[in-house]
């Protein structure tokens, strides 16, 4: 673990002070230290002297952060435990150590370019393929989720940000989102991607994804704005022609769109704009996590679970629907018992064109 040196900084900031306890989803559902950023942080310690072996036990205590963020918002300390984290599941990856699911879903994204393994055309719910131009200052980029699973929603987006002239990338690739969370190395989809975005001349890349937004954003190296679909929506509403609707909705904030990057008030001032809005009993940067994500509905789907179901207890009484801006917490949420009350910013701003 000599790769984790880096963090000892980090670890002696660390004053094992209990507060990221009160916020960590997987020890509220679990309560075991081992399943909380301190015991993390401990292991990791042990790990990087040599004291302990990545055993069973140390991948299941690490692969089980969601990386949502709550314990940085919260810690005295100032410190990024969910960096730490995926470093150390980094590290663990380039010696080989990672459970079954970390190595399937891996093969699936090296082999497919996609999280689902799907050879299927990842474009197959466009069915004009004249309206991807070879030049434009927009790309939409769609994400495996959108692509595969919610077409519907997708082509809801495209059509209106086609209104703006985006296009699509025609060979789009898993943005890498999956692979950097789990440790392992995503610059050949990056790089691919981004040599698309190039050539297309686009200055602006969209995306209704918050794990593609995070990462085209921070792992991208600035070579483009990332823009994420409620911050586009914000900035045109005015030139979309909304009708009002009578219904009340409540918004989910999704970890690595509002925590990681800070974009809240967007898909609330969307929401304004079409229907009344009640929010969770926690929302924003104290928003509780969907479960879904940093590789654990994957690895760990009945905790996944747990933690989406809690997620819900959240929800005001009498909406009519669950709105968030994420693919992922949308599958999460829905399995978890918010069923087809849960659905995308971009639904609901359908439901409201004229």
């Amino acid at each position: 673990m000599q790769t984790m040196n880096q963090d000892e900084r980090a670890f002696n900031l660390c004053v094992r002070c209990g507060t990221c306890r009160t916020c960590c989803p997987v020890f509220e559902e679990t309560g075991w230290e081992s399943a909380n950023t301190r015991g993390r942080m401990m292991i990791i310690k042990e790990l990087t002297s040599g004291r302990l072996q990545a055993d069973g036990d140390v991948l299941r205590s690490l692969n089980t952060c969601t990386t949502c963020g709550l314990c940085t918002e919260s810690c005295p300390a100032g410190i990024s435990p969910p960096d730490i984290i995926e470093r150390a599941r980094r590290s663990l990856v380039s010696q080989g150590k990672m459970t079954l699911e970390q190595d399937d879903l891996s093969r699936h994204i090296f082999q497919t370019g996609n999280t689902f393994g799907s050879g299927e055309d990842r474009l197959a719910w466009l069915r004009n393929k004249s309206l991807i131009k070879e030049k434009a200052d927009y790309v939409y980029f769609v994400g495996c989720m959108n692509s595969y699973r919610y077409q519907e929603t997708t082509k809801k987006t495209f059509s209106i940000l086609g209104r703006f002239g985006a296009t699509l990338l025609a060979g789009e690739q898993c943005c890498g989102s999956p692979l950097l969370r789990m440790g392992f190395d995503a610059r050949e989809l990056i790089e691919e991607n981004s040599r698309q975005i190039r050539e297309i001349g686009a200055r602006t890349v969209i995306t209704g994804c918050a794990g593609c937004y995070t990462t085209l954003k921070n792992s991208y190296g600035n070579k483009f704005q990332v823009l994420s679909v409620p911050e586009f929506l914000a900035q045109h509403i005015s030139e979309i022609d909304l009708k009002p609707l009578d219904i009340t909705v409540t918004y989910h904030d999704p970890c690595h769109l509002g925590r990681h990057n800070r974009v809240y008030e967007q898909p609330r001032q969307v929401i304004r704009a079409i229907c009344r809005l009640v929010e969770m009993k926690s929302n924003r940067k104290d928003a509780r996590c969907c479960g879904g994500g940093g590789g654990v509905r994957a690895g760990y789907k009945d905790l996944s679970l747990q933690m989406a179901r809690r997620r819900l207890e959240d929800v005001p009484a009498n909406v009519d629907y669950i709105v968030t801006s994420c693919p992922l917490c949308i599958r999460n949420l829905r399995d978890g018992g918010g069923g087809e009350r849960v659905i995308d910013l971009v639904d609901l701003v359908g439901m409201a064109m004229r």
